[in-house]
């Protein structure tokens, strides 16, 4: 097995396209366990710790750089405000120790329905890119044309993930993760939910439940309807039970989810409904409360 090691970026662009069959890592959290479980036998290992800028985030005012190797550690503890939906998701990943070499590009990379960063990315709306490079150039990717089967994604074999690009959130957001125990461990199903008043949307983001993370589109159109029609992104008034209640049921109607050793298919359109039912109760109590102190 080749180990390469390059000390920047374009020396790691330069080795992905002589190497495009080498394995790129950077935490290892996911890359370890399939390797030391013979799992996934790489030809080449391309080892992406020394380049600085991976591990760097910026803030321009309206859209986060998340450099695709930001540990999960760091994006609880800097980056709550202005992505508070990521970092709550970051908060259930593994334990202390892989939170401290995880992170969102390795989630990216492996494309795994259950990967913690996907619904919170989803729901974090239409303006979420990857950007990723080759030698060729750079592009940038929406997050939803990123996913395109279980544990794929539509990078080409010479492009490595660079950084997210995520809009800075204007308003509430949260995640609900369903697993087996309370922590370390990978989700059952998960979901994640964003207010954004700004344009009149929602976002939202189902994990853990079909062959690719995906959103509950009919669910979101819904609400903004709802929304709009009765003026209450304007007033923060009252949702009511009926509202609630149908969005839980478009978000359950929106996944396709499997029988496997973590629950069962129906179990998890259950459970999705619940937490879709309380990650939007809430969001929009909070949103409430900016309402009335603003007014």
């Amino acid at each position: 097995m080749e180990f390469l090691r390059p000390a920047t970026w374009d020396e790691a662009l330069a080795a992905k396209a002589e190497y495009p069959a080498a394995l790129p890592i950077s935490g290892g959290t996911d890359v370890m366990v399939e390797m030391n479980f013979d799992v996934h036998r790489p030809p080449a290992i391309l080892d992406l710790n020394r380049i600085p800028e991976l591990t760097e985030w910026s803030d321009d005012g309206g859209v986060v750089k998340l450099g695709a190797s930001v540990p999960y550690t760091r994006i609880i503890d800097e980056l709550s405000g202005p992505l508070p939906g990521l970092a709550l998701a970051a908060r259930t990943v593994g334990s202390p120790q892989i939170r401290n070499r995880g992170g969102v590009g390795g989630n990216l990379g492996g494309a795994s329905p259950a990967g913690d960063a996907h619904p919170a990315l989803l729901a974090a709306g239409r303006d979420v890119f990857v950007e990723a490079a080759s030698v060729r150039g750079t592009r940038m990717i929406p997050i939803d044309d990123f996913y395109v089967g279980v544990k794929r994604n539509c990078l080409a074999a010479d492009e490595l993930i660079r950084a997210v690009h995520i809009p800075v959130a204007d308003g509430p957001q949260q995640f609900s993760k369903i697993g087996t125990r309370n922590a370390m461990v990978i989700a059952v199903c998960a979901f994640g939910f964003a207010l954004h008043p700004k344009n009149g949307t929602v976002g939202t983001g189902i994990g853990s439940a079909a062959p690719t993370p995906r959103r509950a589109v009919e669910a979101e159109e819904y609400l903004q309807d709802v929304l709009a029609e009765r003026g209450l992104w304007e007033s923060g008034g009252l949702l009511g039970t009926e509202v609630i209640q149908r969005f839980g049921e478009l978000v359950k109607t929106a996944a396709s989810p499997i029988d496997d050793v973590r629950g069962t298919a129906d179990y998890r359109r259950h459970a999705l409904a619940v937490m879709a039912r309380r990650t939007l109760t809430w969001c929009w109590n909070d949103y409430g409360k900016q309402i009335g102190s603003a007014a």
